[in-house]
C-alpha cells in the first residue's frame, strides 16, 4: 500500500482505539440469568432489535423494555445498561497519542457501529482517562451509526463520509478490527487495514509506513 495515495483515514472504534470484550458482556448476561446472550449479539453478529439500536431507531427506553420482552425477564434498566456496557474497556492511550501527527498529514475520521448507551460509557471513560468529555476532538469529523441512522458494513455508511467530504475511495484508507466491516468498505473501492489478534494501531500504521 503507496501511504502517498492515502489522504484521508477513517478509523473504528471499538478494538482500534477502545478495548472491547464482547465475552465480558456475555458473563454479565448469563450471571442475569440469559444464558443464550450470544444468539442476541456477538462481534460478527446482531439481532435486529440491536441493530435498531445501533442505527437509532429505537430509544434506550424501548430497547430495554424489547429485551425484557425478548427474554422473558423483569431485568431492570440499569441492570440491562451494567452488562451491556461490561464489553467496555479502557482507551489505548498510546494510539490516540499518533492522531495529533496524523491528523496534520491526512483528514482522518471515525465511523464506529455504537449506541446511545455506549456512546454515554465511553464518554465516561475517556473523561476518567483524560479529564474531558470531547474523545471526538480527536478527529476532523465524527461518524457515530445511531446518530447517522448507518451501520457497517452496509454500503451507505461509508458513502455518507465520501458524500459529506468530497473525497475519492482510492484515497482512503478503512482500518477495522471486525472482518465484515473491512469486506464492506473494499466493496466501495476503499482500501482497508484489518487489525488482528489485538495488534495496535500504532505498529500496524508504522509497519505500513504511515508513522
Amino acid at each position: 500500500m503507496n501511504s502517498i495515495q492515502i489522504k484521508n483515514i477513517i478509523f473504528d472504534l471499538g478494538g482500534v482505539f477502545l478495548d472491547v470484550d464482547y465475552s465480558k458482556t456475555q458473563q454479565s448476561f448469563i450471571d442475569l440469568g440469559i444464558e443464550n446472550f450470544d444468539e442476541f449479539y456477538q462481534q460478527s453478529f446482531s439481532d435486529p432489535l440491536f441493530v435498531q439500536l445501533e442505527k437509532g431507531t429505537i430509544t434506550p427506553e424501548i430497547f430495554y423494555d424489547h429485551f425484557r420482552l425478548s427474554t422473558s425477564t423483569i431485568l431492570t434498566d440499569e441492570a440491562i445498561k451494567t452488562a451491556w456496557n461490561a464489553m467496555l474497556g479502557k482507551f489505548r492511550k498510546s494510539s490516540i497519542a499518533i492522531l495529533q501527527g496524523l491528523k496534520k498529514k491526512f483528514n482522518i475520521y471515525l465511523l464506529s457501529n455504537t449506541n446511545a448507551i455506549h456512546y454515554d460509557a465511553f464518554t465516561q471513560i475517556h473523561y476518567q482517562q483524560f479529564g474531558h468529555r470531547n474523545f471526538d476532538q480527536h478527529f476532523h469529523k465524527t461518524y457515530y451509526s445511531h446518530l447517522i441512522q448507518q451501520r457497517k458494513p452496509d454500503a451507505a455508511a461509508y458513502e455518507i463520509i465520501l458524500r459529506e467530504n468530497g473525497l475519492r475511495a482510492a484515497e482512503i484508507l478503512f482500518i477495522d478490527d471486525t472482518l465484515k466491516n473491512i469486506e464492506g468498505a473494499k466493496a466501495t473501492g476503499i482500501k482497508v487495514l484489518h487489525l488482528k489478534n489485538e495488534e495496535l494501531l500504532e505498529s500496524a500504521l508504522a509497519n505500513l509506513g504511515f508513522l
